[in-house]
């Protein structure tokens, strides 16, 4: 029996939006199904839920687009998974936590052997009832709260805390040019988007070499942060360290411009969530000019095995999307769901797959997700593998800088370590 209840909501599982919650329960908690042309019925269901409405809506269709075009790929073209076509139970999460809770007892209840979800809040969200009921969870962008301790609950990629790592690195060796320790001031989403950059910097800043001055935090519908970021302009930070989506990240960089910081030779630093060209159509390329930021994927027109197949079926079926890091990631993410639903067919066949039931579940944890070795994600993403005390399934980022308009790697793969959060007795509160 599947156990449909959830805990408390603490800081560390922010509901976001819940005023529309009762609207998107029944508008974008109905499924939408995305399958090829198979008579025989012989499927395997899949979850993924998108922020498509609400206000992260620029990252949320295009990752929708991104994740169902990828799933016609894998039918179309790879033959789908062990022989058996992949079948895609789409859901809209609004960006709302409550949505997204009832979004996953809908994938339980339809026969889906695991789930995808696009950010880290909401996945914070998803993930109680999840454990709770040891239905495995892939997700796209995510933050230490979700996998540490290891559950039931994996990343696809390093999470905002690993960027927080990666950048502060990069900059100590690549860009520090004064004495002692450079000052840093945050401005982060207040979800868990924010906070794993600052888990990231509560845990390795002293470590490091890094004063962080001050913290402020914003929301995702903000309009102006003029008021906060005057107060951090009186501090004369080296580097604004911004943890955020990309239309308040937006906000964030115009005011900055606005007030003088940017001509200061401060710093101005994104992690991977706001790191898109959403955020440079938003803000400005002129904004937008010189400003760093993580990404885990490969960029467009880079010579990689999968890019050819990729754009093929954008430009097919998403032209628009074109050029948007979004796009990547997801198709990055249901070929790795893939992958780990044909590693569990090959290991115990398409019957018990089929049933979506928590057998199927096991089967997908212990015989798909924690059997990946360096899959490689056709050149995608830095390579997917499991390993044990670690559900973060990729570790490798890059570092970009805004030029020209354009969001360029100036970087080659960085290793992000592996930082056991649950030992530091702040972790989660």
């Amino acid at each position: 029996m599947v156990n449909k209840e959830s805990q408390g909501i603490t800081r560390r599982n922010f509901i976001v939006g819940t005023g529309a919650a009762s609207l998107f329960l029944f508008m974008g908690g109905l499924p939408f199904l995305t399958t090829a042309c198979s008579t025989k019925g012989d499927t395997i269901k899949i979850g993924i839920a998108t922020p498509s409405t609400g206000v992260a809506a620029e990252k949320g269709k295009v990752l929708e687009h991104g994740n169902k075009d990828a799933i016609k790929y894998v039918n179309e073209v790879l033959g789908g998974v062990g022989g058996y076509e992949l079948e895609l139970v789409w859901m809209d999460n609004n960006y709302n936590a409550a949505t997204m809770v009832s979004n996953v007892n809908k994938f339980m209840d339809s026969g889906c052997v695991m789930f995808g979800c696009s950010s880290s809040a909401m996945m914070t969200a998803a993930m109680t009832v999840a454990n709770q009921n040891s239905f495995p969870g892939v997700a796209a962008y995510g933050a230490p709260i979700i996998y540490r301790p290891p559950q039931h609950i994996y990343g696809q990629m390093p999470d905002y805390g690993d960027d927080w790592v990666v950048f502060a690195q990069y900059y100590l060796e690549n860009l520090w040019q004064g004495s002692g320790k450079p000052k840093m001031a945050m401005h982060i989403l207040n979800n868990s988007t924010g906070y794993g950059a600052y888990d990231g910097a509560m845990a390795m800043a002293e470590e490091l070499g890094i004063d962080v001055i001050i913290k402020r935090e914003h929301t995702a519908s903000t309009t102006s942060e003029t008021t906060s970021l005057t107060e951090i302009k009186a501090l004369n930070p080296d580097i604004l360290y911004i943890a955020s989506t990309p239309q308040p990240s937006s906000i964030i960089i115009k005011n900055a411009k606005e007030l003088g910081m940017m001509s200061t030779g401060m710093v101005v630093a994104c992690g991977h969530a706001g790191m898109t060209k959403a955020l440079v159509d938003l803000a400005g390329a002129d904004n937008c000019e010189g400003v760093y930021g993580m990404f885990p994927t490969v960029s467009w027109g880079d010579n990689v095995p999968g890019m050819a197949k990729m754009t093929e079926y954008c430009q097919a079926n998403h032209s628009s999307d074109y050029g948007n890091m979004e796009y990547i990631t997801s198709w990055c993410q249901s070929l790795t769901m893939a992958k780990i639903v044909s590693l569990a067919v090959e290991a115990v066949g398409f019957d018990v797959l089929t049933k979506g039931d928590s057998a199927s579940w096991t089967a997908i944890e212990e015989h798909g997700i924690k059997a990946l070795n360096n899959y490689d994600v056709e050149g995608l993403q830095g390579p997917v593998s499991y390993t044990s005390g670690d559900n973060r399934l990729s570790k490798s980022l890059r570092v970009f800088r805004v030029q020209s308009g354009e969001i360029k790697a100036i970087t080659d793969w960085i290793e992000s370590p592996v930082i056991e959060y649950e030992k530091f007795d702040w972790f989660g509160k």
